[in-house]
C-alpha cells in the first residue's frame, strides 16, 4: 500500500494528474529564526518582496546573495548564509545553478528572488503534531522505559513533560500530507500574489494580477504533478493555460484568479480521495520501503532525486538487531529511521535525504546523503554521517560523526551532545559521495550554529519564558576518546575504486590520539607475546581478557555492532 495520498488509477486514458505537496521545504526547510516568521499575513512580506526585487533588479537573473539577505531581512550574516544553503538543499530545480553550486560558491550564485520569498512564506506553517501510537506494545519495546533524564521531568511544567512524553510519535506520510494540503489551500491566494504582478494602470485590481510562465513555474517549489504510475509532470505541461505554449514565443500571462481556481481545484480532489489512503506505518510498524508508489529511479540512484520518485524508504521499530540497507534495497531518493532501539543501522547507499526521529541506544550510519539529513527527538545514539548538511534537534547524549560540507545547525531542547570527525567507511562509500556530491575535502563537523532553543514552527503552545533560554550547544569528542567503527563488507568483491580508508581528513589532535592509542595496543601485544607463562595461567589470563572486553562492549554499548554479525 502506497504511503501517499494518490487515487486509484483511472479506468480510462488519457491518465489523470494529481497534485502533491512537495514534503522536502516542510521537513527539511524550516528554520526557527524568529525574523523570518511574519504574522501580519502578507503585510510584511509584500514590503520585503519590493525591497528584494530592487535589490536583486542589479542581477540579469534576478539573485541576491547572503550579504542582501542579511541586509534587507536584518538578521546576521551566519544565519543569512544558512536560509542559502538551506534553499539549496530543498529546490526541486536541478536546473537552478544554487543546487549544483560547490559549498564555497553558494554565496556568489545566489537565490531567485522568488523562491526567496516562496521560501519565506511556508515559514509559517506549523507541523502537525505527534499523536498516540497505535501500538503501545510495539512502543514500549522499542522505547525503553527509564531514561537517564527521567530525573529532570519531575522538575518540568505539565507541557513540557507532554511534550517530552510525545517525541517519539511521528505522524504518519498521509496524516503530513494532508495537513500541509490543508496550509495550501488557505494560503495559496496569498502565495500566487506575492508571484503575481498587476496589468499597468490596475495596481489596486486584484482582479488584474496576472502570472507568467516564468513565475508560475516556482510554484514548483511547494507542489507537483504526477500522472498516476509515473514520474513528475513539468509544472508548466500540467496547467491547461500553459501547456500548449509555443516554446519559441513568449507565453502569455494567465489571471492570477485562474491559476488559483485551478489550484484550489486539484488541491480538493487531492484531499477528497486522501481517506482513501492508509499509511502502511499505520498498520506494519517494521515496514521498510514504500512499495506500492511506482517509479522510474528503482536503483536508489540519487541522480533523479528532484524529480523522480517520492517514495520513501522506512526502517521503523527495529529493536536489539541489525539492519543493513544497500542501493539494491532502496527506492527513491529519501530514508526515515523511526522509533530504533538498542539496535544498528547501517545505510549503506547515495540518497538525497534522511531522518532519524525517536531513536534511543543506537547507532545509525548514513553513507551518502547529498541533500540534508535531519535528527530529532534521539537519546544516547550514534550518528555517523557522510552529508552535505546535518540539522540536529531536540537530542539528548548523542554523538555524531560527522563528515558535512555545511556547517551543523542545532536547534532546540539539546542536552550533552558532542561531535565529532567522521570516523567510517565502506568500499563504495568514495563512489557514492561522488554520486551525490560531497566533498570529502571539505569537513565542517566543529564548525556548529545554534539557533535557539524554541522551534515556532511546532504546534504545541511553548512555556512563558522558555523562549528566553539559550539552547545548548554541542561539545567535541575527546580525541582519547575516538575510535574508528568498523563496517563489515557486505558489498563482496571490491571494486576497483574500492574506498580503503576514511576519505575525510583527520584533524590533527585526532590523528596523534589515533596514533597514540595503535601504539599503545601494538605494545601491549607484544608484552603479551613476550610473557613466558604455564598453560594454566595463559587460559586464566585469556579469560580476565575476555570478561575485561565484555564488560567493555557492554559499557561502550559496542555490543550493538556484533549483532550484525550473528547470522554470517
Amino acid at each position: 500500500m502506497s504511503n501517499e495520498i494518490e487515487p486509484p488509477p483511472p479506468s480510462s486514458s488519457p491518465k489523470q494528474q494529481f497534485l502533491h505537496v512537495r514534503r522536502e521545504p516542510f521537513e527539511y526547510g524550516l528554520l526557527p529564526i524568529p525574523k523570518l516568521i511574519f504574522s501580519d499575513g502578507i503585510v510584511t512580506l509584500t514590503d520585503l518582496k519590493h525591497k528584494l526585487l530592487l535589490k536583486a533588479a542589479a542581477s540579469s537573473s534576478n539573485r541576491i546573495n547572503a550579504a542582501d539577505i542579511s541586509e534587507i531581512l536584518q538578521i546576521s550574516i551566519d544565519n543569512a548564509h544558512i536560509v542559502l544553503e538551506t534553499l539549496a538543499s530543498i529546490l526541486p530545480f536541478d536546473s537552478d545553478p544554487i543546487v549544483n553550486a560547490k559549498p564555497n560558491e553558494i554565496d556568489s550564485v545566489g537565490v531567485n528572488v522568488f523562491d526567496l520569498i516562496l521560501f519565506l512564506y511556508i515559514q509559517s506553517y506549523k507541523r502537525l503534531l505527534p499523536r498516540t501510537h497505535k501500538d503501545s506494545a510495539v512502543v514500549s519495546d522499542v522505547w525503553p522505559s527509564t531514561s537517564a533524564f527521567d530525573g529532570c521531568l519531575s522538575a518540568m511544567s505539565p507541557l513540557q513533560l507532554v511534550r517530552s512524553n510525545s517525541r517519539r510519535f511521528v505522524p504518519s506520510q498521509v496524516d503530513e500530507e494532508m495537513h500541509q494540503l490543508s496550509y495550501l489551500q488557505k494560503h495559496f491566494a496569498n502565495i500566487l500574489s506575492l508571484l503575481a504582478d498587476s496589468v499597468e494602470g490596475n495596481e489596486n485590481d486584484d482582479e488584474a494580477m496576472v502570472l507568467t510562465l516564468e513565475r508560475f513555474e516556482h510554484l514548483g517549489f511547494i507542489i507537483q504533478f504526477r500522472e498516476h504510475g509515473s514520474e513528475r509532470i513539468p509544472l508548466s505541461q500540467a496547467a491547461p493555460f500553459f501547456a500548449n505554449s509555443d516554446p519559441e514565443m513568449p507565453a502569455v500571462p494567465v489571471p492570477a484568479t485562474q491559476v488559483h481556481d485551478w489550484i484550489l481545484q486539484n488541491i480538493l480532489a487531492a484531499l477528497e480521495h486522501s481517506g482513501e489512503k492508509v499509511s502502511p506505518k499505520e498498520t506494519s510498524p517494521a515496514n521498510t520501503t514504500d512499495q506500492d508508489i511506482a517509479m522510474t529511479d528503482a536503483s536508489g540512484s540519487p541522480s533523479k532525486g528532484s524529480h523522480g520518485a517520492r517514495s520513501i524508504n522506512f526502517v521503523e521499530a527495529i529493536s536489539k538487531t541489525s539492519v543493513v540497507k544497500q542501493p539494491s534495497d532502496l527506492k527513491g531518493s529519501s530514508i526515515k529511521v523511526l522509533n530504533c532501539h538498542d539496535s544498528v543501522i547501517y545505510i549503506l547507499a547515495p540518497l538525497q535525504y534522511a531522518t532519524v526521529y525517536g531513536c534511543s541506544d543506537a547507532t545509525v550510519v548514513l553513507g551518502a546523503i547529498g541533500k540534508a539529513v535531519r535528527v530529532e527527538h534521539c537519546e544516547r545514539v550514534q550518528v555517523i554521517t557522510a552529508a552535505k548538511r546535518i540539522c540536529i534537534a531536540n537530542c539528548r547524549e548523542c554523538v555524531f560523526f560527522l563528515g558535512v560540507n555545511q556547517r551543523p545547525v542545532f536547534l532546540g531542547d539539546n542536552h550533552k551532545l558532542q561531535v565529532a570527525p567522521f570516523n567510517t567507511f565502506y568500499s563504495q562509500l568514495g563512489m557514492h559521495m561522488t554520486q551525490v556530491g560531497i566533498d570529502a575535502n571539505i569537513n565542517k563537523w566543529d564548525e556548529h550554529l545554534v539557533l535557539g532553543m524554541v522551534d515556532p514552527h511546532d504546534s504545541l503552545s511553548h512555556p512563558a519564558g522558555v523562549s528566553d533560554v539559550q539552547a545548548d550547544s554541542a561539545a567535541c569528542l575527546d580525541p582519547d576518546h575516538y575510535t574508528n567503527f568498523l563496517i563489515p563488507n557486505w558489498f563482496g568483491d571490491d571494486p576497483p575504486e574500492a574506498t580503503k580508508h576514511n576519505p575525510f581528513s583527520l584533524p590533527e589532535v585526532y590523528m596523534k590520539s589515533q596514533q597514540k592509542n595503535y601504539q599503545s595496543a601494538e605494545e601491549i601485544k607484544q608484552a603479551l607475546r613476550d610473557l613466558r607463562l604455564e598453560d594454566n595461567k595463559k587460559r586464566e589470563l585469556s579469560n580476565a581478557l575476555h570478561l575485561y572486553f565484555k564488560d567493555w562492549l557492554y559499557a561502550s554499548g559496542n555490543i550493538r555492532q556484533l549483532y550484525c554479525l550473528q547470522g554470517d
